[in-house]
């Protein structure tokens, strides 16, 4: 199946109709749909940033009804600084509206004024990337950990599987929502959201964050997944060994900001 064709059989919604008992009122619930902005910035343009997220975006995006709102800076992986921005909403015309709206927004545009008129040659920040996702229909909605609604310290791991193709996309989704989340939730993993990849870069390609107490706390995760019995039988399956689903992980360590609402 070609992935506009895919795309456009309800954005997918249908991908899992094998998917194992259990998965059933998941489905009946409507998956919600995720902007992930990252940022590139320079060490002088991180601090401008952060009053911006704090202060202006953050707010004017729960006024639309986006929230929790996450933003996230890299611990390990490429150089910082480039934060992420995580915006999740359950409506996809209101994540396609967004500048249009902030811009109508004049308490936003106020309070923004200094990062968004800032003059070329000082800019606010260097590029911006941005991709649209949507939940697994099995996990429809992003889950809080109770670390972060008490402000707690925590970690964030955000992994990207890309396929070789759109068949091989479409197996790993499969076997993603056939108990993976809950592999990881009892090996003691937080798991915040899970996604198909619906426009970006180097696709087809899922996403999904983990999160945990510190670093020792993934490791330990990791190390009880891997031994799991329950992952091993999954990942044994011939339906997902006839041949490599995954061409390329990429993984980060994300630390939250103290303002992320994640």
């Amino acid at each position: 199946m070609k992935r506009r064709e895919f795309l456009g059989s309800a954005l997918g919604a249908s991908a899992l109709s094998t998917v194992s008992a259990g998965g059933a009122n998941a489905a009946d619930a409507k998956p919600e749909y995720y902007q992930l902005r990252r940022y590139q910035l320079s060490s002088a343009q991180a601090r401008g940033s952060a009053d911006y997220f704090s202060n202006a975006l953050i707010p004017a995006l729960n006024r639309m009804k986006i929230a929790p709102v996450g933003v996230f800076n890299v611990t390990i992986g490429l150089a910082s600084p480039n934060p992420y921005i995580l915006m999740p909403c359950a409506s996809l015309e209101t994540l396609a509206k967004l500048d249009e709206n902030l811009m109508a927004d004049a308490a936003y545009q106020k309070a923004a004024r200094p990062f968004f008129t800032a003059a070329a040659a000082q800019p606010s920040f260097m590029r911006m990337d941005s991709s649209l996702l949507q939940a697994f229909p099995r996990y429809p909605r992003l889950t809080l950990p109770e670390a972060a609604v008490a402000k707690k310290a925590r970690i964030y791991e955000i992994r990207t599987y890309e396929s070789p193709n759109d068949q091989d996309h479409q197996l790993k989704m499969e076997q993603m929502q056939a108990g993976e989340s809950e592999i990881f939730q009892s090996a003691g993993a937080w798991t915040i959201f899970f996604a198909d990849t619906l426009i970006g870069t180097r696709l087809p390609k899922l996403t999904y964050m983990l999160g945990y107490d510190d670093l020792g706390a993934r490791d330990r995760v990791w190390t009880a997944f891997a031994a799991s019995p329950a992952w091993k039988a999954l990942n044994s399956l011939p339906r997902y060994t006839a041949e490599g689903l995954v061409s390329n992980i990429t993984n980060e360590i994300l630390t939250p900001a103290p303002y992320s609402q994640i």
